[in-house]
C-alpha cells in the first residue's frame, strides 16, 4: 500500500514538473528572416513529403455508402428484422430454460421426501 502511494506521488511530481516546464517556454518565437535564394532541394523533398503525407486521405471512399434511399431503408429492414428475431430467441430461450425447470422439479421431489 505504501509503495504505489510513493509511486504515485512520484508520478504527480513528475507531472507537474512536465507542466512547468512547458509552461516556462518562450510563448513566441520570432519568424526567422526568409532568404532570398530559394533551395529548390528542399522545396521538393517538403512538396513530395505534403504529397505522400495527403495521399491516403485522397485513395480513401466513403465507407458503405448508400446509393439510394431505397437501399438505406432496406438495410434498416433487415437489420431491424434480425434485431427482431435475436431478441425473440434470447426470449424463447430465457422463459424455457430447462436449468430452472430441472431446479425446480428436483426442489419439489426433495420437499415431497421430507
Amino acid at each position: 500500500m505504501a509503495g504505489s502511494c510513493t509511486g504515485r506521488r512520484l508520478f504527480v511530481i513528475a507531472a507537474s514538473c512536465v507542466v512547468l516546464h512547458w509552461s516556462m517556454a518562450p510563448s513566441f518565437i520570432a519568424q526567422q528572416p526568409q532568404t532570398l535564394a530559394s533551395d529548390l532541394g528542399t522545396s521538393l523533398r517538403v512538396a513530395s513529403m505534403m504529397t505522400a503525407g495527403s495521399l491516403p486521405l485522397a485513395a480513401e471512399q466513403p465507407a458503405m455508402a448508400y446509393d439510394s434511399v431505397v437501399s438505406m431503408l432496406q438495410s434498416w429492414l433487415i437489420g431491424g428484422s434480425l434485431m427482431l428475431i435475436i431478441f425473440a430467441a434470447v426470449l424463447v430461450a430465457a422463459t424455457a430454460n430447462p436449468l430452472t425447470k430441472r431446479r425446480a422439479e428436483i426442489l419439489s421431489q426433495v420437499e415431497n421426501e421430507r
